[in-house]
């Protein structure tokens, strides 16, 4: 039986691409889609998974808007990387999905209560949204199954020397989460930068022959401008489906357990995860870590749901 997913998401160029994957792979069942703050402003996140539920033909999924920033701190956008839109790039048609007029956590909250199992929770962006429905419906963590999350570094980071992005920008957030007591994977950057959308890749792709394939190209495209021009990456790490992936096959993305501490004073380190793999500071494990990705399974799935989807929509 297919996995019930919720994704939380900020889209963001590798959300696009996760948002893809988890409606085109018969792994998952795709309930709801909630939006919030990250890569770029709520308005636009939502603009942007609405644009993408459109070219995608994703339809009779909700989407829902939720929180506009940080639960603590000013809101940081990644527009030097997604850019002004958000999704720069190609150039969307107007999108024929419509937001439902619910708030993001509201939604999940009902879509998990009505489930007739528990739900795997994807969140891709910083985890606001995840956090306001633990602590304001805490009814919600027996209907929760996991919660599969892009975020975080056992090593360096990718906003400051220490902090990846999606914690970085919520690390309050970030900690309800890996303190609910839930089931918790996290899939950091060590992983996430292993799925390089390569040149081949991007020919796999153009092969397709779809609409679809053809903006994902060009998604793909100027976010790999993005990461040579800040990072000298030769191609850009798809950080997002990673998460997804997870969910799909367990054996694509290995783990190893530890316990996960978030950053939330350290004037050098603020918003970093400590990963304590060797345990040396004797404290419970509390999450999954993802530590190595089978690269070709991961782009075999990632691809197979564009063909699937792009075969769908004229």
């Amino acid at each position: 039986m297919p996995v019930p997913v919720i994704i939380d998401c900020d889209p963001g160029h590798d959300d696009a691409l996760a948002l893809m994957l988890a409606a085109g792979d018969p792994a998952v069942e795709l309930l709801a889609i909630t939006t919030v703050a990250g890569n770029q402003t709520l308005e636009k996140t939502t603009l942007n998974a609405r644009r993408v539920c459109t070219v995608a033909g994703i339809t009779g999924v909700p989407v829902a808007a939720g929180c506009a920033r940080p639960l603590v701190q000013p809101l940081r956008v990644g527009g030097d990387v997604h850019g002004e839109s958000g999704l720069d790039g190609p150039r969307f048609p107007e999108p024929a999905v419509e937001a439902v007029p619910e708030h993001a956590v509201d939604l999940m909250h009902r879509v998990l209560s009505a489930h007739r199992e528990p739900v795997t929770l994807v969140p891709t962006g910083p985890l606001t949204n995840v956090a306001l429905l633990l602590t304001r419906h805490p009814d919600s963590a027996r209907h929760i199954r996991e919660i599969v999350l892009m975020g975080g570094s056992i090593g360096l980071g990718n906003t400051t020397p220490a902090a990846e992005f999606n914690i970085h920008v919520d690390p309050e957030a970030a900690d309800i989460v890996f303190g609910s007591g839930l089931p918790v994977t996290m899939c950091g950057l060590d992983v996430t930068h292993q799925a390089l959308a390569t040149a081949e890749v991007l020919a796999r792709l153009e092969r397709l022959d779809t609409r679809l394939a053809r903006l994902c190209v060009e998604l793909m495209t100027y976010f790999g401008s993005a990461y040579r021009r800040l990072w000298g990456f030769a191609a850009p790490p798809l950080h997002d489906p990673v998460a997804v992936a997870r969910v799909i096959d367990p054996d694509i993305v290995r783990c190893v357990e530890a316990n996960v501490a978030v950053e939330l004073h350290g004037r050098y380190t603020r918003g970093a995860t400590v990963v304590d793999v060797h345990k040396y500071l004797d404290r419970p494990v509390n999450a999954l870590v993802a530590v190595d990705l089978d690269v070709e399974k991961f782009w075999d799935r990632v691809i197979a749901a564009v063909d699937t989807l792009g075969r769908r929509v004229p």
